[in-house]
């Protein structure tokens, strides 16, 4: 890969990250309910299903995906399952008090917390899609082809991290600013009705 074509997927990834989807819903929901530091494990959950999905496409299986129906609709539906899953939960979240909500006894564990950012990338079929239509794009195929999948991988792994900070950043922000219950009952439905879009889109996609 040339520097030129990696600067240009180097830039479409930016595109790509900062178009709100489910991963940036999920990281600003816990940004907004743990703060940076703590809320920041589910952006690590995403990259893995991230990566995953890359080696997924780089091996070819991504095309079995798309060309067997059962097999999109299947990881289709489980998504848009979860999504509603997770919106009912923001939905009825307790409000609480701030400081006491993020006492280290009222966190979830972190493995919970990387699982939950882990199904929400791997659960969107549109994801391996979008992969599977836009890497081959700047591949050079007169070169090693392993080489070049390692290098966009790492470079939308980076990128994405990158911008799912800022969405958790931002998101922690207002926490400081929510001290009434009304605010974070007001934020727990408002996240909750992006995970229902969210859902919403992913049950259009065919």
């Amino acid at each position: 890969m040339s520097y030129q074509l990696w600067f240009s997927f180097f830039l479409a990834c930016w595109v790509i990250s900062i178009s709100p989807g489910a991963g940036a819903i999920a990281s600003m929901s816990n940004g907004i309910s743990f703060g940076f530091k703590y809320g920041y494990w589910n952006v690590i959950g995403l990259q893995i299903a991230l990566c995953l999905q890359i080696l997924i496409v780089a091996a070819g299986v991504g095309v079995v995906v798309v060309t067997t129906p059962w097999a999109f609709l299947l990881i289709k539906w489980f998504g848009i399952i979860y999504l509603i899953y997770l919106a009912y939960k923001q939905w009825t979240a307790p409000t609480k008090n701030i400081e006491i909500q993020q006492n280290k006894n009222e966190l979830k564990p972190i493995h919970l917390m990387i699982l939950n950012g882990f199904l929400i990338n791997i659960t969107n079929p549109k994801a391996i899609v979008f992969l599977l239509a836009v890497l081959p794009q700047f591949l050079d195929t007169s070169r090693p082809l392993y080489l070049q999948y390692l290098t966009m991988a790492g470079t939308m792994i980076t990128v994405d991290m990158i911008v799912m900070a800022g969405y958790t950043g931002l998101a922690s922000k207002i926490l400081r600013l929510m001290t009434s219950e009304k605010q974070q009952k007001y934020m727990n439905r408002t996240f909750a009705s992006l995970f229902c879009c969210a859902a919403l889109l992913l049950s259009l996609i065919k």
